[in-house]
């Protein structure tokens, strides 16, 4: 059955705002935020790497909207921490930072009530001002990082720089349209769903703010059970699934056995325009090579008409202009 459950607890004082920025570890760091600023109308934003003075992991942070993601990957082959994470799940999302209010008060309270804390607050600085982080361990190797970034005017976070290289090409794709990150999901095994949810609602007060069972959420061959947990304001959602029995193999399951443990599915990533969005994703190429093909083409009209001396377009006539433009209008009518 579904329902929603209104009542929540708030902090005392501190409070999580949103969806800060997404860390993935991967293979190929440069390759990854590559991929989604050509596919999905990213843009590269900052960049932290062997240039800036980091000497064991290479970060591309790329963004759109309000969505930021950062693609890490370790430069020197003896980064166990990293090479580990990679051999046991492959590419996958490391963690999920959240914006934050007063970030001692909350990790205080967190580990009050039994959180295990990977990163006690610490401070980075720039000329750009202070950034308080805390890390927080969560479901499986997955992290939380609390950020509070009052005043901060840089990029993203001190010691990131502007990218090296911006590939020209981004310029000439359309919009990915996509304005914030929606909700986080997390797969469980089955019979940890509910642990993880009350690891939320113990350690962050989050509450659960709808839920679902098999009996509602099934197909012919699956089923999964999910409950979502937000903070007070309800601007940060997190579904935690579970798979349920079915006469195959939950997607759930097999996500759990391929990624090796507990993890982040799917990010849900909010648009306006959800038809337009999709659409300029799945031809961004066509968009391109169609605005390169008019703009030639105006250019070949012009020459077409223009009078060499006069570079009048009535030299030879009105009614062999009309003509043509009638065939430019079939020709792009049908073919483009």
């Amino acid at each position: 059955m579904i329902f929603v459950i209104s009542f929540c607890l708030q902090h005392e004082q501190g409070r999580f705002l949103c969806f800060d920025h997404l860390t993935f570890w991967v293979g190929n760091a440069k390759q990854a935020a590559s991929y989604y600023c050509n596919k999905l109308g990213f843009e590269p934003v900052a960049y932290q790497g062997l240039e800036t003075g980091s000497r064991e992991v290479v970060s591309h942070v790329v963004k759109q909207g309000k969505i930021i993601y950062v693609f890490s990957s370790a430069l020197n082959p003896g980064n166990k921490e990293m090479g580990d994470h990679l051999v046991k799940h492959g590419d996958g999302v490391k963690d999920i930072a959240f914006t934050v209010e007063d970030c001692d008060f909350l990790v205080q309270k967190a580990r009050a009530r039994g959180a295990v804390i990977i990163k006690e607050p610490y401070t980075l600085e720039d000329k750009y001002g202070k950034v308080r982080l805390a890390v927080l361990q969560t479901y499986g190797d997955t992290t939380h990082t609390f950020v509070e970034r009052t005043g901060y005017s840089g990029l993203f976070l001190p010691g990131f720089h502007p990218p090296l290289f911006k590939d020209p090409l981004l310029d000439k794709l359309p919009s990915g349209n996509l304005d914030f990150i929606d909700h986080v999901v997390g797969n469980q095994p089955d019979d940890e769903m509910v642990s993880a949810v009350e690891w939320y609602q113990r350690n962050l007060l989050f509450h659960r703010f709808w839920s679902v069972d098999d009996k509602q959420l099934q197909t012919e061959f699956s089923a999964l059970r999910s409950i979502v947990v937000a903070n007070y304001e309800e601007t940060v959602k997190m579904p935690i699934n579970e798979p349920a029995m079915g006469k195959r193999k939950s997607q759930i399951q097999e996500y759990v056995e391929y990624y090796g443990g507990p993890g982040v599915q799917h990010i849900a990533m909010n648009t306006s325009d959800i038809i337009t969005t999709v659409w300029q994703l799945k031809h961004p190429a066509y968009l391109c090579n169609r605005l390169s093909y008019n703009s030639s083409l105006t250019v070949m009209l012009i020459t077409l008409f223009a009078d060499p001396n006069t570079q009048s377009t009535y030299t030879y006539g009105f009614p062999y202009f009309f003509m043509c433009c009638m065939f430019v209008f079939w020709f792009c009518f049908f073919y483009i």
